[in-house]
């Protein structure tokens, strides 16, 4: 739910217009040409320090503002605010709606130019990054100004009142107080969702709500919400954290428990009550049963979403796509390769079977396997957890829980013990959200980097390809599978996902509409089932560039590791591959190519 505008204080013009003032108040005179260099030296540094002072303290105003108008990003961010100097805690959820996203723009305009003031060159090399980052942010969010209502805040899977719940069911309770802060802020939920109805009919006004398929699937997903509060999830996981508590008597425990179950009836059922009658009585204005490309300005704003949501290193949605064409093809004839060599692995894709299957032991395998190929971690934890009976509905397999940046050693792993995930490989999942995945960048990252603001800017096809890369990178570890197996399964995965990525751009940029998607993955893929070509395109028109971060944030780690094998032949050394991505940390790639370009100099000069 975090808003991926960045907000500005106030005071923010002000801190750098004096800090420029100061520096160049202090500026040493051009001494003669007979003068000593060393005072003007010492005099040059301190004039650089300055700037990096000023720099900081930039980038911790924005990293503060950030958080300062949602409760639930703020618990997510820090357990302990206080000491990021953080005091007043909202108990709201942020303000969505067409006006507030219309004053971030602005907000946005003054950062950038407040940025522009600051004189790169005297930066460190980690603030040159991070100021690198930053800039390349600010300029691709602005690029969407104009088209705030293509925004799409309710989707089936990945709406905010699909994903919402589900983070108030995993809010930490440290203390009592985040008891009283978590109550209050659920108490605000019905005016949250009642600003994103008003979103939703003011997207109809301009002719641009959704297909009343992507209405019904977003009413499901509602309705699924819609239990009696002593029956509900969220009084069940509530209870839990509740009791887990050292600080309260069991009588506090006992007042907690009666004052969530009233807000759960009037707060909460009656938010999503208001949402499906909202959403009902607007269905039958979104006429576009095809994806962005269709809006008037859909096709731009998918470039918008690409640049994002991918932060990709292509400059066009065109060329990206012959990219994505060209590693699919990749994976495909790799795949053939293999099952040519080896056809009797086809008839073992029933059979095969992992190892190691207890969770604990798969990612302590895991961790031991990796030490090869990537760098140490420092002192963590995690445990592993089964999602509560009433959420397997509505997760995925497993998912890993991001713990706040000042206790980042305390990790989660939850497993879905549903019944339709039963035949899911836990192995390759568990390397995707544990190690080397999800878990092991995060604490990597957060324990090496200094900066705040970089821990929170979100870069989720850097961490979404990096997992996937690790998973498929998994299968070929000792793992019980015939090595074989290992790379035809790593292929196929590949090749599922980039597919969704394909077909992500023909029917939202390119325009392709159900017969056509049908039609190509009959012709190319053997996939005749009508039900399953409407599930992938309607899953594509209603989550554009979902699938696509995945893939391809795992197509631009494997396209520089590809080039650094080719060019460095046997001076390649995978682990020193894997630090400098994880030195380098979320950014885009457009950033990190430059990057490692230099990164590769280096290595053929040893």
């Amino acid at each position: 739910m975090t808003n991926k505008h960045v907000k500005q204080a106030r005071r923010l013009l002000a801190i750098l217009l004096s800090a420029s003032m100061l520096a160049a108040c202090a500026g040493p005179k051009t001494p003669a040409p007979s003068e000593t260099s060393s005072a003007q030296y010492e005099q040059y540094k301190s004039e650089n320090v300055s700037v990096q002072n000023q720099f900081d303290a930039l980038t911790q105003t924005i990293f503060k503002e950030e958080l300062k108008n949602s409760g639930l990003d703020l618990h997510y961010t820090l357990a302990d605010p206080a000491s990021r100097g953080i005091t007043e805690v909202p108990d709201t959820f942020g303000e969505f709606s067409l006006g507030n996203m219309k004053k971030n723009y602005g907000e946005m305009q003054d950062l950038k130019k407040a940025l522009g003031s600051i004189d790169i060159k005297k930066l460190t090399k980690e603030q040159k990054l991070t100021y690198k980052i930053l800039s390349s942010y600010l300029e691709t969010e602005l690029s969407s100004e104009g088209l705030e209502l293509y925004a799409q805040p309710l989707t089936s899977t990945i709406g905010i009142q699909a994903q919402l719940p589900i983070l108030l069911a995993e809010y930490t309770f440290y203390s009592k107080k985040d008891v009283d802060h978590y109550l209050a802020l659920l108490s605000t939920i019905d005016t949250y969702y009642g600003q994103i109805l008003e979103f939703e009919k003011e997207k109809s006004e301009a002719g641009l709500f959704m297909c009343d398929t992507a209405a019904d699937h977003v009413l499901q997903s509602c309705e699924a919400y819609l239990i009696q509060p002593d029956h509900s999830f969220l009084a069940e996981t509530f209870n839990e954290r509740v009791d887990a508590l050292t600080d309260a008597s069991p009588e506090e425990k006992a007042a907690y428990k009666e004052q969530n179950l009233a807000v759960l009836k009037e707060h909460f059922i009656p938010a999503y009550k208001n949402l499906i009658d909202g959403i009902t009585s607007l269905m039958g204005t979104g006429t576009n049963e095809k994806g962005l490309s269709e809006f008037p300005q859909g096709k731009q704003y998918f470039e918008y979403l690409v640049k994002s949501n991918t932060a990709t290193s292509y400059d066009s949605v065109v060329k990206l796509q012959k990219a994505i064409e060209k590693q699919l093809n990749s994976d495909l004839k790799a795949l053939g390769e293999i099952v040519q060599t080896h056809p009797e692995l086809v008839d073992a894709l029933d059979t095969y079977a992992f190892q190691y299957t207890k969770p604990d032991e798969i990612l302590e395998t895991l961790k031991g396997q990796i030490s090869k190929d990537f760098p140490a971690l420092p002192k963590c934890s995690y445990k592993v957890k089964y999602v509560p009976k009433a959420l397997e509905g509505s997760l995925s397999p497993a998912f890993y829980l991001v713990p706040p940046l000042d206790r980042y050693q305390d990790n989660v792993i939850y497993i879905n013990g549903g019944t339709r995930f039963q035949n899911e490989d836990l192995f390759p999942t568990l390397a995707h959200e544990g190690y080397p995945g999800h878990l092991y960048q995060n604490v990597y990252f957060i324990s090496n980097n200094t900066c705040d603001l970089r821990k929170i800017l979100s870069f989720s096809s850097y961490s979404e390809g990096w997992a996937t890369y690790v998973e498929y990178y998994s299968y070929t570890l000792d793992n019980g599978l015939d090595p074989n197996m290992g790379q035809l399964l790593a292929h196929n995965a590949a090749i599922s996902l980039g597919l969704y990525a394909l077909l992500d751009i023909c029917i939202n940029y390119d325009g392709w509409d159900k017969g056509q998607v049908k039609e190509y993955l009959g012709k190319f893929y053997n996939i005749g089932d009508s039900d399953v070509a409407d599930t992938i395109y309607y899953s594509l028109v209603e989550n554009p560039t979902n699938y696509m971060e995945y893939y391809v944030g795992y197509m631009e780690i494997m396209e520089m590791r590809n080039t650094a094998e080719k060019i460095l032949k046997d001076q390649f050394d995978l682990k020193a591959f894997h630090t400098f991505l994880l030195d380098i940390g979320p950014a885009q790639f457009s950033i990190i190519q430059p990057y490692f370009r230099l990164w590769l100099a280096e290595q053929m000069d040893q």
